[in-house]
């Protein structure tokens, strides 16, 4: 065997081929199909669900051409509304289903793909299965191909089935073909983005921060080039363009059908992937691009305890989600005051809010639909700050806490503090900032904020049932926390596509905010109230009772 001379004295040992960096890789695909056996096939199935309910209920609602017509000059008449849902380019069915879903299916496709692709890089360096895999004949670059092959193929599902269903509904083949691979397209984009992430920190967490963050600002881009310009009208605005998730929406699938706008995403993403294997290369195992700052030579008194140790780890989750409602908030704010002209003369519009928000008039029934939302969403959040108990547990920091004098009721009941009072700080910074933004359109600053804030604070009761659903199966049924997530999404499907779908009111109440008033506007009695606090005091209650009694890990 010949060998190289690098310097004097010194042999350099034989270059490894391409085909050796991705040893394994096949092996490690199939193990990461079989770990995602469940979120893969929940997040295709939550996606093409959304798509082919919203297809139908356009279909459903809006019965005429003239209908449809109104529709698209009133949506692209309003800045609030192109910034929640962009432009409106063709009045067709096919053409109001992409305005309707396009630019949140191509979201969360991309938040698909971050998950995945961390899951299987990042998370498996820093749990140590990647360096116990790594001492196989595993390659360098096999983890990160597999990674993304497996975004690859949830993204390759979206771009088969989104076409399957549209052409089975009756839509033109090429402008669902062409939305199919916008939305799966702005997916991989993303999953490079995380892919580049991972390589930069050695920190999971962060690095789905990071990627997160990215889509996060493409959003606002999106959102703010479609409020600023009528894309249909005068041409997508420079800050859609610079937007990934703003790409998917200039391809105008239904209305021109732009194919080479795809290679935009397209584009980016190799160029992401590319430079992900390059940086992937050029590190250690375990370690990353961005350094960890030292901590402090001695911890500040407010780490003493267990309630100050997890408001550190969790206010930077609590601080990204505050802004976001208040975001949000003012965007719907902005939206309400134009509730008659978005709904018109149409009486199953109309009926589909009434359901959502109450019969006490269009536009409290608007704002009521759009708290109900905030309330929805507010889950997520709530249900993350719990389960970063089991995350704590499982990646063994939890144990050298609980080995002091630190108990096990006192460890869980800073977190839970963060998700109960958390919840309702992120919930009242969402109704203040939809009070200021309809107050102001609607000349009732004074009148409208109180009345939104309590509007908004009300949804907490049924915030803080699933939150107890969360602990118990925590504390009890550990194994199971991943269900937890499923039973999330139940909850926010009915909550929004239910009215649409017609179900019946049994199958609503399944949902704890089907119990809630619809506020504001709707008579407040204490029962419901009563009833969803006790039920929230009863789970948690059991579920830490269970904590105490259960094996560690």
């Amino acid at each position: 065997m010949t060998a190289l001379l690098d310097a004097p004295g010194r042999i350099a040992p034989p270059r490894a081929s391409a085909a050796h960096h991705l040893t394994g890789t096949g092996t490690l695909i199939r193990l990461a199909l079989r770990r995602d056996r469940v979120l893969l096939p929940v997040w295709v199935t939550v996606l093409v669900l959304m798509m082919a309910s919203v297809n139908r209920s356009l279909e459903d609602v809006y019965t005429t051409a003239a209908e449809r017509a109104d529709l698209a000059r009133d949506m692209n008449g309003n800045g609030s509304l192109r910034a929640l849902y962009g432009a409106v380019f063709a009045d067709s069915y096919g053409g109001l289903t992409v305005w309707r879903i396009g630019a949140y299916s191509a979201l969360l496709a991309g938040i698909m793909s971050v998950i995945i692709v961390i899951r299987h890089t990042r998370e498996e360096e820093e749990t140590g299965r990647q360096e116990a895999l790594s001492a196989a004949m595993v390659g360098r670059r096999a983890p990160l191909t597999a990674a993304l092959a497996t975004a690859g193929l949830a993204n390759a599902l979206v771009l088969a089935l989104y076409p399957a269903v549209l052409i089975g509904a009756g839509r033109p083949a090429t402008g669902s073909l062409v939305f199919g691979a916008a939305v799966a397209l702005s997916g991989m984009a993303f999953a490079g983005i995380a892919a580049v992430a991972a390589q930069l920190t050695e920190n999971a967490r962060l690095a789905k921060g990071i990627a997160i963050a990215v889509l996060g600002v493409a959003f606002v881009l999106r959102a703010a080039g479609d409020a600023a310009e009528d894309a249909a009208a005068h041409g997508s605005h420079l800050l859609v363009w610079l937007s990934p998730l703003g790409w998917a929406e200039s391809v105008r699938p239904f209305a021109g059908d732009r194919w080479w706008v795809l290679g935009l995403p397209a584009g980016f993403a190799a160029v992401c992937v590319a430079a992900a294997y390059t940086l992937a290369g050029r590190r250690d195992l375990g370690a990353g691009f961005i350094r960890p700052r030292p901590g402090p030579a001695e911890a500040p008194a407010s780490l003493g305890g267990a309630y100050g140790l997890a408001w550190r780890l969790q206010r930077g989750t609590l601080l990204a989600w505050t802004v976001g409602f208040a975001f949000a908030g003012a965007v719907f704010g902005g939206i309400a005051d134009g509730a008659d002209d978005i709904v018109g003369e149409n009486a199953r519009t109309r009926d589909i809010f009434e359901r959502m928000g109450g019969h006490q008039g269009l536009t409290d029934a608007f704002l009521s639909t759009l708290v109900g939302m905030l309330g929805l969403v507010c889950v997520l959040f709530a249900t993350g700050a719990v389960l970063r108990l089991r995350a704590e547990e499982t990646e063994e920091r939890a144990e050298p806490l609980l080995a002091n004098a630190v108990g096990r009721l006192r460890w869980a009941g800073g977190h839970l503090v963060i998700a109960y009072l958390g919840s309702a700080v992120v919930l009242a910074a969402g109704g203040l900032t939809m009070g200021l933004s309809y107050g102001i359109a609607a000349d009732d600053v004074g009148g409208q904020v109180p009345r939104l804030v309590l509007a908004a604070l009300a949804q907490a009761p049924a915030v803080w049932v699933l939150t107890g659903v969360a602990v118990l199966i925590f504390g009890a049924l550990p194994r199971l926390t991943v269900a937890v997530w499923g039973l999330v999404g139940l909850v926010i499907a009915l909550g929004w596509l239910g009215p649409a779908l017609e179900l019946p009111q049994a199958a609503l109440d399944v949902s704890p905010f089907g119990h809630l008033p619809k506020l504001p506007g709707a008579d407040v009695t204490a029962a419901p109230y009563a009833w969803l606090l006790a039920i929230a005091l009863a789970l948690p209650t059991i579920g830490l009772a269970s904590l105490r009694r259960r094996d560690m890990g």
